[in-house]
């Protein structure tokens, strides 16, 4: 399978390397329509490196961050691609998980996109995307989707955001929007508040329908989706007049946010056990937050 794979993770790894290339550009031209004293946030681009024990290239991607624009207070929109061997927790929770063949053979590959967005003004919500594929030599399967969190929630933010992601799913299959936004709403709850995070979005893992150019399509097609759900919702928001009550909500709800990365996500959990830059691995986390 390793060989017949290699043109496979060649045109994935390309894929998500070109979709963080149409969100970053998106992005910085949102700087350049926002409003205020600042200049328009561009952002820092710092290549990553997966360390691996006994050396060795094990892969790396790029770390893009922007700090302090107009609109964004702080985003990252990170690619990767790592490869090497599961250390024996990280094998331990895929085979847990009915990875086949992980507990005899824990070589893998990866690949994918993760995004996260703070905003400055709390009327915009902050937004996660992430999409991914993973290799073994006994298996592979595509992971990802997009969740909308809101400080101060309207309620046609939501229905848009929603209805982008559900197009797109249902271009595929009239089940996957249902079957992944629960996934989603169960995901992201964070039992020890009991509350989700935000107001959902679709989260799917494991996914290998038996067709890879299938289940690919499907998941570039959430990428695609992502601009189309939320960058509209910016626009709409952008302008609007917000108080200190109001940001003294958003560094509260910033706080339930780096909780949940911190003590749930799955994705900051895997980053961290297996080596990746941990900058990276981090970038989701807000540049201020708030607890009560």
């Amino acid at each position: 399978m390793a060989e017949d794979f290699a043109e496979r993770k060649a045109r994935a790894s390309a894929w998500f390397r070109s979709l963080r290339n149409e969100i970053v550009a998106a992005f910085e031209a949102l700087e350049d329509r926002g409003r205020g004293n600042r200049v328009p946030g561009r952002f820092e681009v710092t290549e990553t490196r997966r360390s691996e024990a006994g050396g060795g290239d094990a892969g790396g991607g790029l770390m893009s961050v922007m700090r302090g624009g107009r609109v964004f207070e702080k985003v990252g929109v990170n690619v990767s691609t790592v490869h090497g061997t599961l250390g024996p927790r990280a094998q331990a929770a895929m085979a847990a998980r009915g990875v086949p063949g992980m507990e005899r053979d824990p070589r893998f590959w990866a690949s994918g996109i993760s995004l996260v967005a703070h905003m400055q003004n709390p009327h915009v919500p902050a937004v996660h995307m992430n999409t991914r594929m993973f290799w073994t030599p006994q298996s592979w399967w595509f992971g990802g989707g997009a969740d909308l969190n809101p400080c101060i929630e309207y309620a046609e933010d939501t229905v848009h955001f929603h209805a982008t992601l559900e197009a797109a799913c249902d271009a595929h299959d009239p089940g996957y929007y249902p079957r992944f936004k629960s996934w989603a709403d169960e995901y992201f709850f964070v039992p020890h508040r009991g509350r989700a995070r935000g107001v959902g979005g679709i989260f799917y893992d494991d996914l290998n329908s038996g067709g890879w150019e299938a289940d690919f399509a499907f998941t570039q097609d959430v990428g695609r989706a992502f601009l189309p759900a939320f960058v509209p919702v910016v626009e709409r928001r952008l302008a609007t007049p917000f108080s200190e009550a109001d940001r003294d909500i958003q560094l509260v709800h910033r706080g339930l946010y780096a909780e949940y990365n911190l003590v749930y996500d799955r994705g900051t959990k895997f980053g961290l056990e297996t080596g990746h830059d941990a900058n990276a691995v981090l970038m989701s986390l807000p540049p201020l937050a708030k607890w009560v």
